[in-house]
Parts: C-alpha cells; sequence; structure tokens
C-alpha cells in the first residue's frame, strides 16, 4: 500500500474543553467527531493508513475513529499510551513508534486542518522534519497565550516553544517525521513533541513549511469551540 502512516495523538484528557466537552476529540464540529475531521485531513494529504493513539476514555474514541476511518474506506490501528495522565506528549508518539517510517504525518486530534494546508506540508517538505508553520501573526482564531511559538530562518526552524519572545510564526500542529525525532525523544528524560523538534532544529534537520492563507483551528477551550462550530470550512 502506498503512500505515508498518519498518526493521531489523542490520548490527553482535554482539561481545558472538558467543562463543555467531556471527551474532547469526539465533540461535535459539523455533524463530525474531532477525530473523524482528523482522519479526513490525513487522508486528503496522501495518508494510506492511520494510527490513533489512545488513553483517556480510549474505548469511546477508538468506537468513533473505527467507524469515521470504515467509512472513508481508510485503514486504521491503535495503540494506547498506559501514562497518558502523567508524562508528555512525546510519549504518545513513542507509543506509535513501530508505525512511524520516514515521511509519516503526524498530527493532534484536537486540530482542525484544511486539505490544503496538508497538501502544502507534503508538498513542501524536504528534511526530516516539516512542520507547517502560519505566519499570520496575530491572527484572530489563534490564542496568543496558549500557542506553540516558532522562530525561523532561511526554511529552518530555529527555536520552538509556547514562551519564545522572538518568534516569526505559529505552529500549526501538523509535522512531516520520521524514525530522527523517535531518535531524539528517546535521548531525553521526559520526552515532549517541542524538545525532539528542537533537538532536530539544533542539527539542521526542522524545516518550515508556510502554509499561507489555509485554515486550521486548535480546538482547545470554550472559545475555540465556538469558532469551530461558526466559522470553520476546511476548503
Amino acid at each position: 500500500m502506498s503512500g505515508p502512516a498518519a498518526i493521531i495523538l489523542a490520548a490527553g484528557a482535554g482539561s481545558r474543553l472538558r467543562s463543555v466537552a467531556p471527551v474532547k476529540p469526539l465533540v461535535d464540529v459539523g455533524g463530525r467527531p474531532l477525530i473523524a475531521h482528523a482522519l479526513a485531513a490525513m487522508q486528503a494529504g496522501g495518508a494510506a493508513r492511520a494510527v490513533v493513539v489512545l488513553g483517556y476514555r480510549a474505548e469511546a474514541i477508538e468506537a468513533a475513529a473505527a467507524s469515521a476511518a470504515s467509512g472513508a474506506g481508510l485503514p486504521v490501528d491503535f495503540v494506547h499510551n498506559p501514562h497518558w495522565e502523567t508524562t508528555p506528549n512525546g510519549v504518545s508518539l513513542l507509543a506509535a513508534r513501530a508505525h512511524i517510517g520516514p515521511g509519516s504525518l503526524l498530527m493532534m486530534a484536537d486540530h482542525l486542518l484544511s486539505p490544503q494546508l496538508v497538501r502544502r506540508l507534503v508538498e513542501g517538505a524536504a528534511l526530516p522534519l516539516a512542520l507547517g508553520v502560519d505566519r499570520r501573526l496575530g491572527h484572530p482564531h489563534v490564542d496568543e497565550a496558549d500557542v506553540t511559538r516558532v522562530r525561523t530562518g532561511d526554511g529552518r526552524i530555529r527555536a520552538i516553544g509556547k514562551h519564545l519572545a522572538v518568534y516569526d510564526c505559529y505552529d500549526t500542529g501538523l509535522f512531516r517525521i520520521g524514525p530522527e525525532l523517535v531518535s531524539a525523544l528517546d535521548s531525553l528524560r521526559s520526552p515532549g513533541l517541542s524538545d525532539g523538534v528542537s533537538i532536530l532544529a539544533g542539527a539542521g534537520l526542522a524545516q518550515a513549511v508556510d502554509i499561507g492563507d489555509a485554515p486550521w483551528l486548535d480546538v482547545d477551550d470554550a472559545r475555540a469551540l465556538k469558532l469551530a462550530r461558526d466559522e470553520w470550512r476546511a476548503a
């Protein structure tokens, strides 16, 4: 089967959205749960199969993802992160290590990503790690206090983190990855995803791919959920 695997991280408890959505990947946007939107975005980007990493409310999320993937004709596997409550998100990615090869896609289950964004990342990726970045600083859909910030130079990632004081774009939550990121995370005692990206960036192996005006939205709190339901268009 041609095409990369798509890793979707869906293990977290979604505490910032819990008051309005007890299980974040299952929250309805436009008649479909977020996990179904994630699977559709990955398929649109050329993924041949999906791998969903589970933790909190695993059975319910697995059932919804299996149903959505079956309807789309997309093979899907599931892996569990048994330490989802106490470890950073890189541990969830490491749980899927057996499925990660060169050119694998990676996204978070609580992000809405347009097919256009996914295609731009796939077509523009050249280094072992590529991240879709949004240079529209101050965009009203972005939570400036919570978004992961990125500083770039010559098309490469120079720094990444939520507390960067100097930055020129936002992390959209969509990556193209390979075994190099797994190795970087393995070297860390507490492997957060941004920490692994920082290691590759330091080695000159992390690329920033400009998404232009492609829509995306991190559905992480009640405000973002309202935006998703009122305004999301995946074109």
